[in-house]
């Protein structure tokens, strides 16, 4: 991972502390957990990489590869979706968002890479063209209970529905402002070093700097998937609730993937989904450990960890896709039989009638 040069040296100065070019914490990562959960916060995107996609044929390009409808991804609106295996497995779940000519693909940085070389694969005689453009922007978020106030009182307007997108000047690309999903306000800011430095400044006396893994907790609890390496291709759309969050089109036509997305909705049962859960451990959890259940015969796997980070009030908080039957009416361990009990609970977006 390659941090914009400019905006890491302005990190490290306002004092950010950086593994390998993340921003791990400001200080006192048990504050910045607490803050993110009660408080208004401000933490760096960067761990997140971008990939431009520019040309004549963008949008039929992208349509032919992902699995949301790229034509709502207009100036004013951003949508969640994900590039698949032919088998229909995630490779990535991803975000679109369009500043002027392009559509930017916003993605985890360690997975740009294999993502976009895959890609290149597919362009052919299309008139398209693919970059990685992680340094092209800087890129931060803002949490909490004022952070509409405070972001409509700087810029001038923010969107006001989730999904909505404004950019703070038309004669110039200026600031792209995403409202995301969730009960806790939270928007993705992404634009030139120069601006979103300033931005960050002026947000000091009313937020806390955090580093990722309260970012991270928002994005669990509102039941957002992250597809990690360790969990490339362990799970299909429907079972990490891609098609709760509007991240599955099943009108759009084809793309890679889609027979196997389509016959799950239409001819298949869903065994497996994600839930929101909590777990006690006395060893950090990671993304792609498997559970556990009684319920299950000894060879097949109860589910396995999507996404999991500490939680303010002890323990972890975790995604996890599970076997429906054991989630709703059994008991799901971590790791083995000896292993923590999750505590359960649906996301707050609840389920489809077609993952039901």
């Amino acid at each position: 991972m390659i941090m914009h040069t400019e905006w890491s040296g302005f990190l490290k100065r306002v004092g950010a502390m950086m593994v390998q070019e993340r921003v791990i914490h400001f200080g006192d990562p048990d504050r910045e957990l607490r803050a993110v959960m009660a408080g208004d916060s401000r933490c760096d995107l960067s761990y997140w990489g971008l990939i431009a996609v520019q040309g004549l044929d963008t949008d039929l390009f992208l349509q032919g590869q992902l699995t949301c409808d790229v034509r709502q991804v207009t100036p004013d609106r951003s949508v969640l979706g994900a590039f698949c295996s032919p088998k229909g497995r995630v490779l990535t779940c991803c975000r679109l968002f369009r500043r002027e000519e392009t559509i930017y693909v916003e993605l985890p940085q360690e997975l740009l890479e294999p993502n976009l070389t895959r890609l290149r694969k597919y362009v052919l005689r299309a008139k398209v063209t693919l970059k990685d453009a992680s340094d092209d922007l800087v890129r931060f978020g803002v949490a909490g209970p004022h952070a509409a106030t405070l972001l409509t009182r700087l810029l001038g307007i923010i969107p006001d529905v989730v999904g909505g997108v404004v950019h703070t000047t038309t004669d110039r690309p200026g600031i792209t402002v995403i409202r995301l999903p969730g009960g806790v306000p939270h928007f993705e800011l992404h634009g030139p070093c120069p601006e979103m430095q300033a931005l960050w400044e002026t947000l000091d006396g009313d937020t806390i700097s955090t580093g990722v893994e309260p970012w991270r907790l928002l994005n669990i609890l509102t039941g957002v998937p992250t597809i990690y390496p360790e969990t490339v291709e362990a799970f299909v759309p429907q079972m990490i609730n891609l098609q709760c969050l509007d991240g599955v089109s099943f009108q759009k036509g084809c793309y890679t993937g889609q027979e196997v997305v389509a016959r799950m909705r239409y001819l298949g049962k869903l065994k497996r989904r994600m839930y929101l859960a909590q777990v006690d451990s006395l060893n950090p959890p990671h993304p792609g450990d498997p559970l556990f259940s009684l319920q299950t015969d000894i060879s097949q796997s109860a589910g396995r960890l999507v996404d999991v980070v500490r939680h303010p009030d002890g323990g972890y908080a975790v995604l996890a896709v599970a076997l429906i039957e054991c989630a709703e009416r059994g008991v799901l361990q971590l790791g083995d039989a000896n292993g923590p009990m999750l505590r359960v609970e649906s996301p707050p977006y609840g389920f489809d009638a077609v993952s039901q």
